[in-house]
């Protein structure tokens, strides 16, 4: 495996994997699945300093979920104007069985897969949905004990909660699957993980999952917490096991497999918990709606948790669950956000299409995006930065979140963010960004980093190639000073004068090329 993906920052890129496919078959004028697609598409995927690609959406689909999808045509015709019957394909959140989509290639496709992106030093992350199932899962009719039941009179008081099924048991009401605060989604049936039985099941699918890729991404995972759950269905479920649910998986499927890796999709401020309950990784939500907001103030508060804790952070400005970065944030407020999240602690969560200004955001229902034009510029800057971080100072350095003085009597240094990275001897970073539509004007006491005392520095900035000559001794009495245009960012590497500052492989960082 690749030496930088390997030490560097974890930067998973996600996939949709029917949208992806499609639009290869479409490009190459022929149909690929997962076995046949082509090396210049992997290529593609691994992009340097990209370490993990997810691969959403390869479980079976539910019959009923596109049965129930082809409802909402209307819903989806906003991203993809000229829909037709044959894009929509049902939620790629009803899972119907945890065996790869024969129309993707099956198992066997998905394992030759995994052994291609091996190759080019990539991981793979799937899905897994703890908290519910396809309303047409063989569990609701063979287990209907493993679903969440309810009474007649729901039917007729909490329509969108409940729907009615002839199972092994007989006719029953079963839930569907649901969130506090939201109705119940119509194609999901809820599972009971307070059953032991159930849970029992899970540990063995999750398992087998495990052997087939090297980390989950687990959807909605606080909606297994035993006070989330029994809350949510207070009055339909019985009382909690002595383990939570994380508590219990996790570690088991560890047990087996040490270096899997676990991610959770996770909100209402549980990060930490679910942290505590064992995942690797966790959504920091909050950081991305702070940033788009864009309150600095808030942000660097953000910044000043404990870094054992941010390690476990992944940051995002995207996903298949929120609108696409550049229709929200806007095409120049785009870059700093970019330059905030593949250089902060954490991992970084990157979709397809993030990289090219798309501002499409597809239901997951459907397997064909729209045409929209491609923004090179800005891929060219992510490019930069992930070739930056594929050093290994973001992952093995230390993190330092820097104070910005006025310069003056200028107040707009509240605008900027400074931080940086050290590994003393080896290797300095500073960055810093203008999230603001002002140009904002500072200085940095580097007094923390006392090893630049006495020593002429080369600040050699990532983003634009522009290089500086400062003194140690400046920048940790004085203060670096600082002045950036809206939107604007600073990653400055520091050598000292006389030396290389580039690698052999550096010259290709400018234009972005690979």
């Amino acid at each position: 495996m690749d030496t930088h993906q390997s030490r560097g920052k974890l930067i998973v890129y996600q996939v949709n994997t029917w949208v992806w496919l499609d639009a290869i078959s479409r490009q190459q004028g022929s149909y690929f699945d997962l076995n046949s697609v082509p090396d210049s598409a992997l290529d593609e995927l691994a992009r340097p300093g990209v370490s993990m690609i997810w691969m959403m959406g390869v479980w079976q689909r539910s019959p009923y979920g596109r049965k129930n999808a082809l409802r909402y045509k209307h819903e989806y015709r906003h991203a993809l104007p000229d829909l037709t019957d044959d894009d929509v394909i049902g939620s790629a959140y009803a899972i119907h069985d945890y065996r790869v989509d024969d129309r993707l290639g099956g198992n066997t496709a998905l394992a030759n897969f995994r052994r291609r992106l091996a190759a080019r030093g990539l991981r793979l992350m799937l899905d897994f949905v703890p908290n519910h199932v396809s309303a047409d899962h063989r569990w609701t009719i063979e287990h209907p004990d493993y679903i969440v039941q309810g009474r007649s009179e729901d039917l007729i008081h909490r329509p969108n909660d409940f729907f009615r099924l002839k199972t092994v048991k007989g006719e029953l009401v079963l839930a569907h699957g649901k969130d506090p605060y939201f109705a119940g989604w119509s194609d999901t049936a809820q599972l009971n993980v307070f059953n032991p039985d159930l849970r029992r099941e899970m540990t063995q699918i999750l398992t087998k999952i495990a052997g087939q890729c090297d980390a989950v991404r687990c959807d909605m995972a606080m909606l297994l917490f035993d006070d989330v759950f029994s809350s949510t269905w207070r009055g339909y479920v019985t009382d909690r096991l002595p383990t939570e649910f994380w508590r219990e998986i996790i570690p088991a499927v560890k047990a087996q497999y040490p270096e899997f890796m676990f991610t959770a999709e996770v909100y209402w401020q549980r990060e930490y918990d679910i942290i505590q309950q064992g995942f690797d990784y966790a959504y920091d939500k909050r950081f991305y709606d702070r940033v788009l907001v864009g309150d600095v103030a808030q942000i660097r508060a953000h910044l000043l948790a404990n870094i054992d804790y941010q390690r476990h952070m992944m940051r995002f400005i995207e996903n298949h669950d929120e609108r696409r970065a550049y229709e929200s944030l806007g095409a120049r407020r785009s870059f700093p956000a970019a330059t905030l999240i593949c250089t902060l602690p954490g991992a970084a969560l990157i979709h397809e299409g993030q990289l090219v200004g798309r501002t499409k955001k597809l239901p997951v229902q459907i397997k064909r995006q729209p045409e929209e034009p491609q923004n090179r510029e800005l891929e060219a800057y992510y490019s930069r930065l992930f070739k930056e971080t594929c050093d290994p100072v973001y992952h093995e350095g230390n993190f330092y979140l820097f104070n910005v003085n006025p310069a003056g009597s200028d107040p707009s240094h509240n605008n900027l963010l400074a931080y940086g990275w050290s590994i003393p001897g080896d290797g300095y970073r500073l960055i810093v960004v203008n999230l603001t539509q002002h140009r904002s004007i500072g200085k940095i006491k580097l007094d923390n980093w006392n090893w630049l005392d006495g020593k002429t520095w080369r600040l050699y900035d990532v983003t634009d190639g522009e290089e500086y000559t400062r003194h140690g001794g400046e920048m940790t009495h004085d203060g670096l000073f600082i002045d950036l245009q809206p939107y604007e960012s600073h990653v400055f590497r520091f050598a000292l004068t006389g030396e290389p500052i580039t690698t052999a492989e550096f010259s290709a960082l400018l234009d972005g090329t690979r």
